[in-house]
């Protein structure tokens, strides 16, 4: 095993580059790079199991000609290299499919969470003005209420019933056209993926990820995932997000690798069934699920002792006691990773590469990457010191963000990117979380910016002001917390409450609703008027603090 200081000493973008793509840094296909390279013989691309215990499987090949043929139907209507075709599907073929054929084209995949409100997707669908939303019949009740939809293609029932009047028939639109579609070429730096992130300040933002990103994306499947030929690979992450985008489906397929779906959500009994009939033996996620797993009857998890050669957890810190648990209960070794949306994973205790590995450290700077913590002005600091967790642009060939698209505050500050992370770099170079440094809710792995789910609450008749803040939740990492103000002559009652999380569940989204919610006569606000979420959230910290020491 190469040891890592070796790697990220010798790192060369145009050595990487070489090694993971075929196509020059001028004329590159994300499409041709993640599935037609790899179709020359019947190799599986795609495990499949749907909610009802379905199996199927699906080779490059049956890809590279799907993907050829819904490409064919995208030209067709006049969509064009850097237009943009949004996805609000489950983990299925139509999913990878529709990725694909954007992709042949020069066309830009925009991702739509399933879990997603009308709202959440209006705002997606209508900054980048997509030309096209490819969804199911699960998912499409939900465009009614989006205002000025794109034209809406749909997976529909194999006979074509039930498609709402106006929606395009996905498999009848895709069967009609051509197995064979000319690839359109693009450079390193266009973009290939629009993603939106979550802010304190405003909606989500979006931001463009380029062919470039490709390489980053590799590296981390070999350094960080440590994937090799022989493993059996299942990403739990949702591709709906950057995690299950970037790593379960646009990395493995990249190395030419297997990826897993499973349609359904994360439980248990389907989670020991799939790793036991796959015989998964390198597996990725979130901590929330490995902390379901810790809770669960620790007799059928005990099952899968010694069955995991390698697991990766990302989206946010791992407790002690998972890594504990995970090594004496599985006998696995499970690592922490770190990186957001505009990044990817940056900072990772790589499995793919040898280097010590330091308790409560999220880990090494990725090879391609430096890594600083920064005061506000944007000086250097001591080792051991929390401040701003930054990456110096200067020394990460690797880096690929070049800001949002829709936003007037910058995320940097001289030559660093601002992660809006707090962190502290240790004297061997590895760094631990500290928190974030601003008002970003992390549960159970995502990203909620309060200020989406307040505008959704002020929606509401009955609400005059709300501020949102994450309150500490041990097995959720943090749960939305809503302080509202009614309108005059309404009375707070837990019916209401309960309403209003349910109305924000509906609009925006079935992951970022506020599960407590406290009325209020005021909320703390500087002398200009903004919210101070800081002082409730240090508020719910105290009282659960007060409640441990009462105990």
């Amino acid at each position: 095993m190469l040891k890592y200081q070796e790697a990220a000493k010798e790192f060369d973008l145009n050595k990487a580059a070489a090694q993971l793509l075929s196509g020059s840094l001028d004329a590159l296909n994300a499409c041709y790079e993640c599935c037609d390279r790899h179709a020359a013989s019947d190799k599986v691309a795609i495990y499949w199991q749907g909610i009802d215990g379905r199996k199927e499987q699906y080779t490059f090949k049956q890809l590279q000609q799907r993907a050829s043929q819904f490409a064919n139907y995208l030209k067709s209507q006049g969509v064009q290299a850097g237009d943009r075709v949004s996805g609000l599907l489950p983990r299925t073929a139509e999913l990878v499919i529709t990725i694909l054929a954007a992709w042949r084209i020069g066309a830009v995949y925009q991702p739509l969470f399933t879990a997603f409100g009308p709202k959440a997707i209006e705002h997606r669908v209508q900054l980048a003005q997509s030309k096209f939303v490819v969804t199911d019949m699960g998912n499409r009740s939900k465009l009614d209420e989006v205002a000025d939809c794109p034209a809406i293609i749909t997976v529909a029932a194999a006979d074509g019933s039930g498609l709402p009047e106006g929606d395009i028939d996905f498999w009848q639109a895709l069967d009609a056209q051509p197995e064979q579609c000319e690839l359109t070429m693009r450079s390193i730096n266009d973009p290939f993926l629009l993603m939106f992130t979550s802010g304190t300040t405003g909606l989500a933002k979006p931001l463009e990820v380029p062919l470039k990103a490709l390489i980053a994306f590799g590296r981390y499947m070999q350094d960080a995932v440590g994937l090799a030929e022989d493993d059996s690979f299942w990403n739990i992450a949702d591709p709906g997000w950057a995690y299950g985008l970037y790593y379960a489906i646009t990395g493995p397929l990249l190395l030419g690798h297997a990826t897993l779906f499973y349609e359904g959500g994360f439980s248990i009994d389907s989670f020991c069934q799939i790793v036991q009939d796959y015989q998964i033996t390198n597996l990725a996620g979130a901590p929330t699920a490995y902390r379901m797993m810790m809770a669960a009857d620790q007799q059928k998890m005990a099952a899968l002792h010694g069955q995991f050669r390698r697991v990766s957890s990302a989206g946010e810190p791992l407790n002690p006691e998972v890594i504990r648990w995970f090594d004496q209960l599985l006998d696995a070794p499970i690592y922490d990773h770190y990186g957001q949306t505009e990044v990817g994973m940056v900072v990772c205790n790589h499995h793919g590469l040898q280097h010590a590995i330091r308790a409560g450290a999220a880990g090494f700077a990725s090879p391609g990457y430096k890594i600083a913590v920064i005061d506000a002005q944007g000086n250097a600091l001591a080792e051991d010191t929390p401040g701003i967790l930054a990456i110096d642009l200067k020394q990460s060939p690797m880096m690929w963000f070049g800001g949002y698209k829709e936003s007037r505050k910058s995320p940097f500050v001289g030559d660093y990117y601002l992660t809006g992370d707090t962190a502290e770099i240790h004297a061997d170079g590895s760094m631990s979380f500290v928190g974030r440094s601003d008002d970003v809710i992390t549960t159970s792995g995502y990203r909620i910016g309060p200020f989406d789910v307040e505008s959704a609450l002020l929606e509401h008749d009955a609400v005059i002001e709300a501020a949102v803040v994450g309150v500490p939740d041990p097995e959720r990492t943090e749960v939305v917390k809503a302080f509202i103000i009614l309108a005059k002559g309404l009375e707070p009652t837990a019916h209401l409450a309960e309403e209003l999380s349910q109305f924000v569940k509906k609009r925006l989204s079935a992951h970022a609703y506020p599960r407590l919610v406290e009325f209020v006569a005021e909320l703390p606000k500087t002398p200009s008027g903004k919210i101070q979420r800081f002082l409730l959230r240090n508020q719910e910290i105290s009282k659960q603090q007060g409640a441990g020491s009462a105990i």
